[in-house]
């Protein structure tokens, strides 16, 4: 089964993380790639920081351009890794080997994908 994990971490708390951890992670964190390349399919990255973000949302005649998130959740997405597990369980142990969960803040969303057939019938 498909799924996508997305990485959220609180940027608060991310910036009080010391810069050499910070590089000890991301070894940490490409790693854990390595390690679980055989479940991992084409597609994900990680994001450059929420601040550069544009979102396009409705608006009430069109949509409207505005910069950043202006999300009301307090976390955000730092990437996204697509993978292909046997069921969800895979899919929640996958996760809980995620490097930087041993930070406070972070998390890893897990949500399971469409399957084309699903979608368009075929």
């Amino acid at each position: 089964m498909k799924y996508v994990l997305m990485f959220t971490s609180t940027p608060e708390l991310d910036a009080t993380v010391p810069p050499e951890r910070s590089e000890a992670d991301l070894e940490r964190i490409l790693q854990w790639h390595r390690d679980h390349a055989a479940q991992i399919l084409d597609g994900g990255a990680a994001l450059h920081d929420a601040a550069t973000a544009t979102t396009v949302r409705a608006g009430d005649a069109a949509p409207v351009v505005v910069d950043g998130p202006f999300s009301e959740a307090k976390e955000v997405i730092g990437g996204f890794t697509l993978i292909d597990v046997a069921d969800l369980d895979a899919a929640i142990a996958m996760a809980k080997t995620w490097p930087s969960l041993e930070l406070p803040g972070n998390a890893v969303e897990i949500r399971p994908m469409f399957d084309d057939a699903e979608l368009f019938g075929s």
